[in-house]
């Protein structure tokens, strides 16, 4: 068994914000939706081993506990993605850098308040 994606949501006309995350922070290619699904809004991304679909959700809550887990090769890549992020204007949160063994990790949010981990 694997994981082929993960799904987050964002309110009706959030795809843009969830696109300079997803797309410009996070370095994750936009994909396309199949037709059948086109009509629902919301936007999909992928990158080398993980996908994450952002669909539309009315009343929309975000994930503050929940969330996806993005591993990275490299502490340095690590570090590059929070500065990028943080450029965007994301919050990163560094707090638990070093309480999962064997990994160093951030935390961040969405633009839409999804909490979302980065792992090395």
């Amino acid at each position: 068994m694997r994981l082929h994606h993960v799904q987050v949501a964002c309110p009706p006309g959030g795809e843009d914000e969830a696109r300079r995350f997803y797309g410009d922070g996070l370095g994750m290619a936009e994909v396309e939706k199949p037709d059948d699904l086109r009509s629902r809004g919301g936007a999909w991304f992928r990158a080398e081993g993980a996908e994450i679909h952002v669909g539309v959700e009315s009343p929309f809550a975000p994930a503050r506990k929940a969330h996806p887990a993005l591993l990275l090769d490299s502490v340095a890549e690590l570090e590059s993605m929070a500065a990028r992020l943080e450029s965007l204007g994301f919050e990163v949160d560094w707090s638990q850098r070093h309480t999962f063994p064997g990994h160093e990790r951030f935390h961040t949010y969405d633009g839409h308040g999804n909490r979302v981990e980065v792992l090395a």
